[in-house]
């Protein structure tokens, strides 16, 4: 049974940590709450670390401040001959693959609408059994929307590509996947094939970005998570980046950027975040940092993750208590705001642009 490669959960609390090591003051931002009262400390007291601040939480009090919104500006062809102050992210040239995105309210086509504004050409990779109805939507203008850049243009996506990047290759696809309903009409979609087939229509591409993730049990403690739903768990949402890397590899070119996204589970225990996935996101983790040595050292080829906030998509869902993980971040993240998905989007922009030249094998939270 195939699992389902969906949109990327990223649902985190902030980090809640107040440790010490030599030289070294690593302070989390459970300690900083404007409202005490109003923190969820009942449901998550068995968290790692939370209960043992208590005697903290009285003591610290913020005001209220208000942020500004920042969105990347695209480069559009009306300001192209204008002097730009600053260190704008130009990406004008590039080519990029987001594997993960099935609808417009994701990490995944947040990532992509800022990589297109700033000025790279988009490809995506949509799980096939959502194929149809993503392509469909896009077709008839539904995204419309949000597919609208900061220059007033709508992003474009020159292709979607079938993928399950839960098989490497076809030997690999189980018969009664192969004769599925959901899969029918679809063709060369494991991940050896689109990185051919992409291989074949563009040569080369620049920025890959894995946004996707599934654990068809993360309902269960791990005490109760089946052998099965444990493996399926981190083979769709960490293994599947080992294999991405490994069949794009040969398509990017130097200088080029891989990006991934994680999850605060990793590190620390998130009661209801079952099913393997908290060992899935820590071996994506530790992934990250043995690709970037790989593929720097072979290849030029930099390679870091997102450890993204809590947001309101639809994969979320399948945890069932992300408005509670929501507000208790607002309340104790030290900047008390609710996480916009434009906001990793443009931190994926930054990572995949030369001002990030010489940053690889980073977690950036």
């Amino acid at each position: 049974m195939a699992a389902t490669v969906a949109s990327s959960l990223q649902i985190m609390a902030a980090r809640p940590c107040l440790s010490f090591s030599p030289g070294v003051v690593k302070a989390g931002a459970a300690i900083l709450c404007s409202n005490p009262k109003t923190v969820l400390w009942p449901k998550l007291t068995n968290s790692c670390n939370i209960s043992s601040l208590n005697p903290f939480r009285h003591g610290f009090r913020s005001s209220t401040v208000k942020f500004i919104k920042v969105v990347t500006k695209a480069m559009s062809e009306s300001n192209e001959n204008r002097p730009v102050s600053g260190l704008p992210i130009d990406l004008k040239g590039k080519r990029a693959f987001i594997a993960g995105v099935a609808d417009d309210n994701g990490y995944g086509w947040a990532i992509a609408k800022s990589l297109a504004a700033s000025g790279a050409e988009i490809l995506v990779g949509t799980w096939v059994p959502a194929l149809n109805i993503f392509e469909t939507s896009l077709r008839r203008g539904k995204f419309n929307e949000s597919r609208l850049l900061p220059d007033g243009s709508l992003m474009e996506i020159t292709k979607v590509y079938p993928l399950d990047a839960v098989f490497d290759n076809l030997d690999d696809v189980p018969e009664d996947i192969k004769t599925n309903k959901r899969y029918a009409g679809s063709s060369k979609w494991t991940v050896q094939e689109v990185a051919e087939s992409v291989k074949q229509d563009f040569g080369s591409i620049d920025i890959l970005v894995h946004s996707l993730a599934n654990g068809p049990e993360v309902s269960k403690p791990l005490l109760e998570t089946s052998r099965k739903g444990y493996l399926a768990a981190l083979s769709a949402s960490s293994y599947s980046y080992v294999s991405l890397l490994k069949h794009f590899l040969p398509l990017m070119n130097p200088g080029g950027s891989s990006i991934s996204l994680t999850y605060i589970a990793s590190e620390r225990i998130i009661p209801g975040y079952g099913g393997g996935m908290s060992s899935a996101k820590a071996a994506l983790e530790s992934d990250t940092r043995v690709l970037a040595f790989e593929a720097g050292r072979k290849h030029k080829i930099r390679v870091n993750a997102i450890s993204a906030g809590p947001l309101r998509s639809r994969a979320a869902k399948a945890i069932g208590f992300i408005d509670m993980m929501i507000e208790y971040s607002k309340a104790n993240a030290p900047l008390q705001k609710e996480l916009s998905a434009d906001e990793v989007g443009n931190t994926a922009a930054f990572l995949a642009s030369p001002l990030a030249s010489a940053i690889t094998g980073a977690l950036h939270i």
